[in-house]
Parts: C-alpha cells; structure tokens; sequence
C-alpha cells in the first residue's frame, strides 16, 4: 500500500483557524493553485524530498507560499525536459542539470514505443502511470505523448501490422484518457466544454488530450468522439449549454465542411469557438477569413487559449 495512504484522509481535513491565520495551505488548494495534483505532490515529497510541507500533530500537511513558488519552479525546469530526479540539486544548490538533454523522455517513448509494437497493455500501463505519478498533464503531454504519436505516426506509414498497433494504442489512451475525465467531471460543476470529432477518425488521440488537460484543469468535459452533422452539433450546443466549443480533426476538413457547415457553426455559435488539430496547418489561410474562430495547434495551445480566457482554473 502507498505509505501516503493512512494520510489521504488528514490532508482532506479543513485547517483550523489559527492555520488559516498564519497563512497554511491544505494540499488540494496548492493542487488548484498550481496545476499539480496532490498524488504527484505526495510522490516529489516522499520519492525526491522536493517539497516538504509543515505536519501538524494529526499528520496534515500544511503549506505556505514559499512551497507554492518551489512547486512553480519545479515547474520550471520540467518543461525545460529535466528529469524530476536531478531538480531538488537545481534548486538548492543551483547546479546545472546532468544527463541527456532529452532527459528522462526519450527512454519512456522508448518503453512506450516497445510497448505499443508488442500490443503489451500492462508494460504500457506501467510506464505510463509511473510518469503520471511523477509529472503534472500539460509536462507529460509536451514531453512524452504528443513525441511519442509523432514517432507512432511514422512508424506507421506502410508499415504491415500499422492498421492494428493504431487500432491497439488508440484503444488503450481513450481508455486513459477518459477514465481520468470521468472522475474529474464527478468533481466539477458548471457549464462544460464541449468537444467534438470533425474527422472520420474515431478515438482522435490530440481529441482526448484536450479534454485530459481541459478536465484536470478543474474544467468539466463533454466529449463526442464521432461526426456528426453540422445541424446536430448545433443542437448539442443548445442542449449543454458549453462555456466553449472546441472543434478537432486531424485530417484535411471536406471542401463542404469549410465553405458551408463551418460558418453556419461559426454564426450561430455564442460560446467561444476553437478549432484544434494539424486541420489549422493544413486550412490556415482559409480559416482566416473567420474572424472569431481561435486556432490551435495542438492540444497545449487549446488549453492555453481556454485558461487565458478565464474558462479554466489558473496554473
């Protein structure tokens, strides 16, 4: 059993008065402050010593802004690609990172990739739970997963078997992916996000990287993994009642798609409107003529537009 685990109930616990007058944080308010969930705060604490919190008698952690800023560096340096192992000495001791400057990545795609070519599903499940134990979304999806779809989709041209690996890793991340989205929609309230598939591609990775990141930005989801007519997405607006809609494909948009049902999506929209995915590369110039239509790239672009509208929880 984890050794947090007599504990879990302790750091739930409402901090007295007095905590609260000296300025004490229970760690789910550092969770919200900072992006990064209390398991992966609990693992930096127990596995590296790089944030140690305050204990009360009962066992609680107890943080003050000095671990909020700690935290934000730590950051920092994982989105500059260094390991989590060689970030307590950084910021001690101000010492330059070791290693390879791919740092700890390029051996998890590695296992990911071996993985994924055996159709191994547990191999897979435990590389990939013991990087989320230790790194917060948006790291891991720079780092580690939207690298390791780039290299699938290579390994994937003409190659025989390609068909069935995609099938099995596609799968398997929708199966992740959406687990996690299920539990944090059980935590929200409010008015979703909506996201929909406009390829014919169904299990859209960059799709559910975007309702991952969305979700465990305290942000409720709603995720319609297929096509669907212009008129219905329409309807499915007027029935969520979104906070914004985000439109994803990975695939060049059809000539009717972008002359026709677009801008009647686009008109009738009264949310925010997003289109995300390698269709931004592919129709650029096109879809500049709509002048309230937001463009992202990628998953972390998507979520980085929802934050700075104020739609989501700040990092």
């Amino acid at each position: 059993m984890h050794d947090d685990a007599p504990l879990l109930a302790a750091d739930d616990a409402p901090l007295s008065a007095e905590e609260r007058a000296e300025g004490w944080l229970p760690i789910r308010e550092v969770a919200r402050r900072t992006g990064v969930n209390p398991v992966t705060l609990r693992a930096w604490e127990r596995r590296y010593g790089l944030i140690v919190p305050q204990r009360t008698a009962k066992g609680h952690r107890l943080y003050g802004q000095a671990h909020v800023e700690r935290v934000q560096a730590i950051l920092t340096w994982l989105n500059r690609g260094v390991a989590v192992g060689q970030i307590r000495a950084l910021l001690d001791h101000d010492s330059p990172p070791a290693g390879s400057a791919d740092g700890p990545w390029e051996q998890l795609r590695g296992e990911l990739l071996e993985a994924v070519a055996g159709l191994a599903e547990r191999p897979l499940d435990d590389a990939y739970n013991r990087a989320l134990a230790l790194y917060p979304p948006q790291t891991l999806c720079r780092h580690l997963l939207l690298p390791l779809l780039d290299e699938l989709e290579q390994r994937w041209q003409g190659q025989f078997g390609a068909a069935l690996e995609r099938v099995f890793f596609r799968s398997w991340l929708r199966s992740k992916l959406g687990a996690r989205v299920y539990h944090n929609n059980r935590q929200q309230q409010g008015a979703p996000v909506l996201l929909a598939n406009l390829s014919e591609l169904p299990m859209e990775p960059g799709l559910w990287l975007c309702a991952w990141l969305l979700s465990d930005s305290q942000c409720a989801v709603e995720v319609l993994d297929w096509t669907l007519p212009t008129g219905e997405l329409n309807l499915a607006v007027e029935r969520v009642r979104p906070r914004a809609l985000l439109l994803y494909s990975s695939q060049a948009l059809e000539a009717t798609q972008l002359r026709r049902q677009l801008p009647r999506l686009h008109a009738a929209c009264a949310v925010p409107l997003l289109l995300a995915g390698p269709a931004v590369q592919i129709h650029r110039d096109e879809l500049a003529a709509f002048e309230h239509l937001t463009l992202a790239d990628s998953p972390l672009d998507a979520h980085h537009f929802l934050q700075q509208r104020g739609l989501l929880a700040a990092p």
